[in-house]
């Protein structure tokens, strides 16, 4: 069917002006590009803000974004600004893959994490240490011949005082059965928990019922409800709970006032938060254990500083362990 003259007369001249229009806007694009290209030639060197800083550092954290990672990055952070440094922030895959590739960025100094199998870690970090580059781990240390140095706790300290806060029973002769919940949110602690463990029977051996019971809950805020149901349904003479994550602690600890537990099942607490603070002034958790994650992020840029204006950095900064009870203000 042939268009009528008619409308391709009125057509026609829309589509010119369409072109015409276009036309003019790359152009004028064009001519911006260019003016600003020129500018910028005239003014000389780029000097971007990178260029001025001391130090490129790079931060390596697991897949979790917690508030304890969250923490660690604000104080590597401020770290680096009093360090004239800046600091990248990656992420941690379960292959190691990004680890791999840490060597490729060409940064001055690297802080990890460790949220991988151990065998598997220290083959990424020993290349890592071949190539010389600065190396600092964090929260969880990985067992070398020739040890990095590390900044966070000692997990058997925590395990110590975690069993100095549970208080003896109405009956004496009561002996205690104990499950420690671990968190993905706090993988250092589930890393090592044998350690802590160990540190809980330095305290309570003669006391326990059974040896301890470990559960683990997963990057859901509230997993931890769920495995609180399930130890009172399965563990009739369970006596204390023990939280390694703020968020668990929260949670559990809602589950058993829920459960009308409190008072039958006592409970100690991971962080600082208000709400765990509260929990503790009113008497249903006996006490809570917290760590100060912005410190480690701050003390391991510092060591990374260090490492590189003097050779050398301390071998292993305990940043301690707080113990909150009812007595704190």
């Amino acid at each position: 069917m042939r268009e009528s003259p008619c409308i391709l007369f009125f057509v026609k001249p829309y589509i010119k002006a369409g072109l015409i229009v276009a036309g003019a806007l790359a152009l004028t694009s064009f001519l911006i590009s260019a003016s600003l290209v020129r500018k910028l030639f005239r003014e000389g060197p780029i000097t971007p803000v990178m260029a001025n800083m001391q130090y490129h550092f790079a931060l390596y954290l697991g897949q979790s974004r917690s508030s304890f990672n969250a923490d660690i990055v604000t104080g590597a952070r401020r770290a680096a600004a009093e360090s004239n440094a800046s600091i990248s922030i990656h992420t941690l895959d379960t292959q190691g893959i990004e680890l791999n590739m840490a060597s490729y960025i060409g940064v001055d100094g690297i802080v990890v994490s460790p949220n991988l199998d151990d065998n598997v870690t220290r083959q990424k970090l020993e290349k890592l240490r071949e190539l010389k580059t600065p190396l600092v781990l964090v929260n969880h240390n990985v067992p070398s011949e020739l040890p990095w140095p590390f900044i966070g706790t000692n997990n058997f300290d925590f395990g110590k005082k975690a069993g100095s806060l549970i208080r003896p029973d109405a009956d004496s002769a009561r002996k205690l059965r104990i499950a420690v919940v671990y968190s993905e949110k706090s993988p250092a602690l589930y890393a090592e928990r044998e350690l802590v463990e160990m540190g809980i029977n330095s305290v309570l051996s003669s006391r326990l019922l059974s040896p301890i019971l470990g559960e683990h809950t997963d990057l859901n805020p509230r997993d931890a409800e769920k495995i609180v149901y399930q130890l009172v349904r399965m563990e009739p003479l369970l006596t204390t709970i023990i939280f390694t994550d703020s968020n668990d602690t929260l949670a559990g600890t809602q589950a058993l006032i829920d459960l009308n537990m409190v008072g039958r099942v006592q409970i100690i607490g991971f962080g600082s938060v208000p709400g765990i603070r509260e929990y503790i002034k009113k008497g249903i958790i006996s006490g809570s254990l917290a760590v100060n994650p912005e410190l480690i992020g701050y003390q391991a840029v510092k060591s990374l500083v260090e490492l590189r204006s003097t050779g050398y950095t301390s071998t292993s900064v305990d940043i301690g362990i707080d113990v909150i009870t009812g007595t704190d203000k």
